[in-house]
């Protein structure tokens, strides 16, 4: 695409920021989108000379699901995006087939390790990612790639050799990096989805790769393993930190995907989990799905940050938005928790200063603005409680905490356009105890996205809503 359409595209992107929100186009003001067409996982994510790059899966064609290639966005401060153009597109094999530029990761190859780069150069970036073979629209082949970029991201050139790990499956993807410290050699988490498994492989020079062992048939099997990621998290409190595995796989209400995490230790080789009773969920909502973290952070963050997407295959396609489909979630900073021999992710929202935050009690509160920041902190101890975002009677969310059950619920049924999808309407919970007698609450609205961090993090659930009016009025009972 030339730099004359991104920039025109980019001019679009800001204009429809300025719209006024109730023409119904329903793009967030201060979440990520793309500039139009569709988007789905995250990719790349990695930091670099004060800039972070956003990668991601963009339809440069289309609103639907196809033509799969890395859309690429940075950002100074996690807030506030400039859009690029297109990173890796996908192309054509010219056999009659295609290859699509599916989910992936990007690492900056500051020794070179690779050979791409020019001897003494200490910014290389390197993207791994699965190349996916398509005829027809039917996926025959998934195998690990690379493409490598000498000037930050902004352009990319195959790696001629490509690709550089394909163990003869069908469906084999979404391969994500890290450097390991504990060998001094790249590590590689992928997954082979439909057997539930998580594989590891590590590599010198990200070309040649070696198996080092597999992980998985545990945890929630509803639904294929998805986006794996490995990376270490820092335990509040202490000095430890502890290994994380993020797994994007099924939700607990069947038929839609979600995310599941599991903590344990990585001996280098093998990672062995925790005892986990249950599923750790890692967010309670429908729309969160394939987070990933950023590579290389630097200064700032002294945590991993996550970006998730803000949609659900079982719906994605129909969404109401208007110009684009998709969108993501706020950053979010991870640290764990430790309570009873077990640990626990907590997520931190990184979020524009200019979104006004309403403290709300028990008196009613008018708003007419389509994004806003509800703080609430309520005495449990006696009773629950209700609160309640309503356009009218016919339309509004509802959050409500059941002290008998200890349990937070997101009621979306009566939110607004509910029914380009019949399973679209939900009520999502997630069990939470009081913390000193009272429920904490940080609700974002972001004009079709609401992100709900419950005690500080300790639990989130993320919901899609498509509302006909911002005029609403706030009442807590």
């Amino acid at each position: 695409m030339k730099s004359f359409s991104i920039l025109l595209l980019a001019s679009l992107f800001l204009a429809c920021q300025s719209e006024n929100p109730l023409e119904n186009t329903y793009r967030p003001l201060h979440h990520f989108t793309p500039p139009q067409n569709w988007t789905n996982d995250p990719n790349g994510m990695v930091y670099l000379d004060g800039e972070y790059h956003f990668f991601y899966q963009y339809n440069p064609f289309g609103d639907k699901w196809g033509h799969m290639s890395w859309g690429h966005a940075v950002s100074r401060d996690l807030k506030t995006w400039e859009h690029l153009p297109l990173a890796l597109p996908e192309f054509d094999n010219g056999d009659g087939t295609t290859t699509m530029i599916f989910s992936g990761s990007a690492v900056v190859d500051s020794a070179n390790t690779s050979g791409f780069f020019e001897e003494g150069f200490t910014k290389g970036m390197v993207a791994i990612f699965t190349s996916h073979i398509d005829s027809s629209g039917t996926g025959i082949a998934q195998h690990q790639s690379l493409g490598y970029s000498a000037d930050k991201g902004r352009s990319w050139k195959l790696y001629d050799e490509n690709p550089v790990l394909d163990i003869g499956l069908k469906d084999f993807r979404d391969p994500n990096v890290i450097w390991n410290e504990q060998r001094e050699a790249w590590l590689m988490a992928v997954v082979k989805p439909r057997e539930y498994m998580a594989q590891f492989y590590e590599s010198a020079d990200l070309k040649n790769w070696t198996l080092l062992s597999e992980f998985g048939q545990q945890g929630d099997t509803t639904k294929i393993w998805e986006c794996p990621s490995l990376f270490k998290v820092p335990v509040e409190g202490s000095d430890e930190k502890k290994w994380v595995l993020l797994i994007s796989s099924g939700h607990k209400t069947e038929g839609f995907v979600g995310m599941q995490y599991f903590v344990g230790d990585f001996d280098g080789v093998n990672f062995t989990v925790q005892r986990q009773d249950d599923v750790f969920a890692l967010d309670h909502g429908k729309d969160f799905y394939a987070a990933i973290p950023f590579n290389n952070l630097r200064g700032e963050y002294d945590k991993p940050v996550i970006m998730g997407w803000g949609n659900n295959w079982a719906y994605a396609n129909d969404i109401p938005t208007v110009g684009f489909r998709g969108n993501f979630s706020f950053p979010r900073a991870l640290s764990l928790t430790l309570n009873n021999d077990t640990y626990r992710l907590k997520s931190e929202p990184i979020v524009s200063e200019e979104i006004k935050t309403y403290e709300i009690d028990s008196e009613v509160l008018s708003l007419n603005e389509p994004s806003f920041h509800l703080h609430v902190k309520r005495d449990v101890s006696e009773k629950g409680f209700e609160l309640k975002v309503a356009a009218s009677k016919e339309e509004f969310v509802l959050f409500s905490y059941d002290l008998e059950k200890s349990e937070l619920s997101f009621d979306r049924t009566m939110s607004g356009k509910t029914d380009f999808n019949k399973a679209f309407p939900s009520v999502e919970t997630v069990k939470v105890s009081p913390k000193n007698g009272e429920i904490e609450l940080d609700i974002y609205f972001d004009v079709a996205l609401v992100e709900v961090f419950i005690n500080g993090g300790e639990e989130v659930i993320t919901n899609q809503i498509f509302p006909t009016s911002y005029k609403v009025e706030v009442a807590l009972k």
